[in-house]
């Protein structure tokens, strides 16, 4: 089983706490459990990508299935002695030697270090029928699913500026790109040009819905009427990191949008550290993995320290008695 109880609360139960059981937050955890390290990893199984078929530029796991991917990773971290616990972290506070958190059930862990990998949510644009196709013909990296969708028909749904240069970078998969304004402004007489000589047709109005045959994407209807045929649609959502862990321990956004980290993941709140999408948005799988196994190396050094001044201070004690 994947659910762990948690240990007595009479002082720290483990070194480090992870929250969230994604790429970044199971690296971590793997690192820390082969450091010798007690360590947790509460996860309330909604990763992000669940809905793709598969999971793309991850070496040696090219096109594992998103659930198979942490799957495997779950037991990596369980076979070193890692506890993976099942349910939802909702607060988190300073406590005696550490941190504590508080899952929705009740259940209470403590740790000397806590480390935040909850990640983010896409949140789509409104239009009718995005949310059902998301991860199949809906899409949203071409690095993710360029490939696999070569060659065809291919439409953006632009709700800003960035959705015209998606268009220009689709082009390299595919000679069939048309560019839907929906809510962006008109391009720019520079990006214009690029468009035309890349062969995007560029369409006015808004997307009002998706047309669907036989569950396969067909098209998408501009202002209830035109018809715009193809067979995925490229949407840029609204990345929204899921940091309301870290807003529990006052830590605020920035103007990025992001709880700011150093380079090793260190938070302005004393013995917390976040990595993954939560602080980086646009890591994908292979990113965040390294961003979780960056952090738990160097969570463990800062562990070590600490170790090592106790066993400095406990030395001169006993040398003065």
């Amino acid at each position: 089983m994947d659910t762990a109880e948690p240990a007595p609360l009479d002082g720290p139960a483990y070194d480090v706490v992870v929250v969230g059981g994604g790429p970044a937050g199971l690296s971590a955890a793997l690192v820390l459990a082969r450091s010798l390290r007690r360590v947790a990893v509460v996860d309330a199984g909604e990763p992000r990508n669940a809905a793709a078929h598969g999971a793309h530029g991850v070496l040696g796991h090219e096109g594992i299935a998103p659930l198979d991917l942490l799957d495997a990773g779950r037991r990596e971290v369980r076979s070193y002695g890692g506890d993976v616990v099942t349910g939802r972290a909702v607060t988190a506070g300073a406590a005696a030697e550490g941190v504590v958190v508080r899952l929705d059930d009740g259940r209470v862990l403590r740790g000397r270090r806590l480390l935040v990998t909850t990640g983010l949510a896409d949140e789509l644009p409104d239009v009718p029928g995005l949310a059902e196709r998301w991860g199949r013909d809906v899409v949203h990296c071409p690095y993710c699913h360029g490939f696999e969708l070569r060659g065809r028909r291919l439409a953006v749904l632009a709700t800003d500026a960035s959705g015209a240069r998606e268009a220009l970078l689709l082009g390299q998969w595919s000679a069939d790109v048309v560019l839907l304004r929906h809510s962006a402004p008109e391009p720019d007489d520079v990006l214009a040009e690029q468009l035309a000589a890349r062969g995007v047709e560029v369409r006015g109005g808004r997307a009002t819905g998706l047309v669907v045959e036989g569950d396969r994407l067909t098209g998408v209807r501009l202002d209830a009427s035109t018809l715009v045929p193809c067979d995925a649609l490229v949407v840029a959502p609204r990345l929204v990191p899921r940091d309301g862990l870290l807003a529990s321990l006052g830590l605020e956004a920035g103007p990025d949008g992001v709880v700011a980290v150093d380079a090793d993941g260190r938070t302005g709140v004393a013995g917390v550290w976040a990595a993954g999408n939560v602080v980086d948005p646009t890591a994908q799988v292979v990113g965040a993995a390294a961003g979780g196994s960056a952090a738990g190396i160097a969570l463990n050094a800062d562990l070590v320290l600490e170790d090592v001044g106790r066993a400095v201070r406990e030395s001169r004690a006993g040398a003065r008695r």
